[in-house]
């Protein structure tokens, strides 16, 4: 079943005229099935953004896409027509994205994705309305791979799942791994038995194992890794070892390393202040979904600033500026708009009780992706 949250939240808007018209964000995002923590973590990190702002009002409007493409499509369409949203956000699954982005876009509507950002919409099939505040799908899957080579890997599996992140995923891994692929597989998206794929691993004569699993499928596969006595090292984007999943996964996670553009020991004033207040206002660590979340909010927040989303060409230019604090740090986008930014080597280590990740490098410097010279805007 679908449910709708409606929240009321008093934003700084244009100078803080109190004639502007309110503006209405539609958030689309996985609530429940395998997916949710996921969700969960892009809404609570997206809320806590406005909860620290004060000023004019803006309507967020939460729905569950139950990670199906066509519910997506007809809460997208329903926010569209009959709530008449002004900017769209929340999907995490590229799947998803690719059923809803172009036709919001082509409703003269602006999407900021908080999560998936798949190498269409950074490529050939970009919008002028559409921005990317997380990264490209390949990212740091490319990260992962520079990170192969530096560890000195020759053999590496390589394993994702069967859609449009997955693809990204494998593809951006080997454009930077110098090195010899020993196999490589694509799971159904959402399975959680992977005694085929282990037994492929154990037979492989690899050397390290990269594999993106979000969710609920890098549970199972990483409890059953550990259980099955193969003793290869692990690689994955952050996405395989996110905060949301380490509770579940347990022990079998330490010493993993896995790339991204954020960490929760992410040393600048800005993110040192959201992970407090995350934990303040939620009782857990926040995850990179949660980071994401949080920076797109703020990111509105700051286009709003200068202007309303009826007035598309200024506040298309308002967001382009990124002139907000990001928990990143530097944050600026490319032609494409998606993101320009580095992307780290983090370890999963016990603290205070707590699996969590720590930067022990940066693989990544300054990094954009590989398709901003197939968009045309």
């Amino acid at each position: 079943m679908r449910t709708m949250t409606i929240v009321a939240v008093a934003v700084g808007l244009m100078g803080g005229s109190a004639s502007a018209e309110p503006v209405k964000v539609g958030m689309i995002t996985t609530l429940s099935g395998g997916g949710a923590g996921l969700g969960i973590d892009v809404r609570d990190g997206f809320q806590l953004a406005l909860d620290q702002a004060e000023g004019h009002e803006v309507e967020l409007i939460v729905e569950d896409d139950q990670q199906k493409p066509d519910v997506a499509v007809q809460i997208a369409d329903e926010m569209i027509q009959s709530e008449d949203v002004d900017i769209l956000t929340g999907i995490i699954f590229s799947n998803l994205a690719m059923a809803v982005v172009p036709s919001a876009t082509a409703q003269g509507r602006f999407y900021l994705s908080a999560n998936a950002g798949p190498s269409q919409l950074a490529g050939e099939m970009c919008h002028e309305n559409y921005f990317s505040v997380s990264y490209q799908n390949d990212n740091m899957h490319e990260a992962a791979g520079a990170h192969a080579n530096d560890a000195g890997y020759g053999r590496v599996f390589i394993m994702a799942p069967n859609y449009p992140a997955g693809q990204d995923s494998l593809t951006g891994f080997k454009r930077f791994f110098e090195g010899e692929v020993a196999g490589e597989v694509y799971t159904q998206l959402g399975q959680t038995d992977y005694a085929a794929e282990i037994a492929q691993i154990r037979a492989s004569d690899a050397d390290a194992v990269f594999f993106f699993l979000p969710g609920g499928m890098g549970i199972s596969f990483l409890k059953q890794y550990d259980q099955s006595g193969v003793e290869l090292p692990l690689i994955g984007p952050a996405f395989s070892f996110s905060q949301d999943i380490l509770p579940a996964v347990g022990e079998a996670a330490l010493g993993a390393r896995n790339t991204a553009q954020w960490s929760p020991d992410l040393d600048n004033a800005a993110n040192q202040a959201f992970v407090a207040s995350f934990r303040e206002a939620y009782g857990r660590t926040p995850s990179l979904y949660a980071s994401q979340g949080y920076d797109t909010a703020n990111l509105i927040l700051s286009a709003l600033e200068t202007a309303h989303p009826d007035d598309a060409d200024a506040f298309r230019s308002a967001v382009e500026a990124a002139d907000f604090e990001s928990t990143r740090g530097d944050f600026a986008f490319g032609p494409n708009h998606h993101p320009i930014q580095d992307i780290y080597v983090r370890e999963v280590v016990e603290a205070d009780g707590e699996l969590t990740n720590r930067i022990v490098g940066v693989a990544l410097e300054d990094h954009a992706d590989a398709y901003a010279d197939q968009c045309r805007m």
